[in-house]
């Protein structure tokens, strides 16, 4: 830690960590989470990874120095179109592209396209995440909606904090899944052993993931997959912790498979909400890029079940 331990002020008493460490360090809230969550902070001495939580009164606090946020710079970075008017977006986000800057990603991700193609976002939400609403994994492809003013992006954020945005996947995993359907209630937290890896683990936040098997093979099965909260890596965290890792998903443990298609066979396939200005009902859907369709045209017909119309199609 490169800061001395220091008292939380007494007005800062009772708050949530990742604001404490944001009034201290005069960064965003998303800036001190990110902090917290590598290991960057302590509490009386012992690292603490948990932005909610609350110190004791008394507590002493020692962070690592922040760097200031390089400004983003506008790319033409490529995604396709879903949806678009005055207040929102909702695009179609490649496998490959990070969804905002990083740790090693600095150049060529989402929030850069975005600010590329709407200037006007700038000052929309956080520094260097202008609009981002949430995310997806780098090797994700698929939907993700994004603001283009600020009382859209404050509701779109209330609207995912509340459940009312309906987000499905479709997920290849490895072997048939022994119930068809079921729900995954498991808190994620870092492994503390490979940080940037997540586990299920009793210290971590509450995480519940919903999916259902649509169709199955000898040794693969495909998933629709709904999630209820929004952890970093969730769903193939969930996912390998019930021994049915993604296929592709060398991160989480899967093994050789025939249908691999050189990444995590995931995609944000749908995603209905009310909008958030308007009020009309929005339903959107992203097709499988080629990559995952041709991996599920090389396997055989399902032993059970039946992939959707026109997912996998040629």
């Amino acid at each position: 830690m490169s800061n001395p331990p220091s008292p939380i002020p007494m007005e800062l008493r009772g708050e949530r960590l990742d604001r404490i460490v944001a009034v201290l360090a005069e960064v965003s809230r998303a800036a001190a989470r990110d902090l917290i969550e590598r290991g960057g902070v302590k509490i009386d001495d012992a690292v603490v990874i948990a932005p909610a939580l609350r110190p004791p009164p008394g507590s002493t606090v020692q962070m690592e120095a922040i760097a200031p946020p390089v400004p983003l710079q506008p790319e033409e970075v490529g995604f396709a179109m879903v949806y678009e008017d005055e207040h929102l977006a909702v695009v179609d986000k490649p496998a490959g592209v990070v969804t905002h800057p990083g740790a090693g990603n600095a150049a060529g991700t989402l929030a850069a396209g975005l600010l590329f193609r709407w200037p006007e976002i700038e000052g929309v939400g956080d520094e260097g995440r202008w609009g981002i609403v949430h995310r997806l994994d780098r090797g994700t492809s698929g939907l993700l909606v994004v603001a283009r003013t600020v009382p859209a992006l404050t509701a779109l954020r209330e609207m995912i904090r509340s459940r009312e945005v309906e987000r499905r996947y479709l997920a290849l995993v490895q072997e048939p899944m022994a119930i068809e359907t079921g729900t995954i209630d498991a808190p994620i937290d870092r492994d503390p052993n490979r940080p940037v890896r997540r586990r299920v683990h009793a210290t971590g936040r509450p995480a519940r993931t919903h999916y259902e098997q649509l169709a199955a093979w000898s040794d693969q099965s495909l998933l629709l997959v709904r999630l209820e909260t929004g952890r970093t890596h969730q769903i193939r965290v969930h996912l390998a912790a019930i021994e049915h890792p993604v296929v592709g998903d060398r991160t989480y443990g899967a093994g050789a498979d025939p249908a691999d298609p050189g990444r995590p066979w995931l995609h944000s396939w749908k995603l209905d909400f009310q909008h958030p200005i308007t009020g009309v009902d929005l339903e959107c859907e992203a097709p499988l890029p080629e990559e995952l369709a041709s991996s599920l045209r090389g396997l055989a017909e399902p032993v059970s079940g039946m992939v959707p119309d026109g997912v996998g199609a040629a």
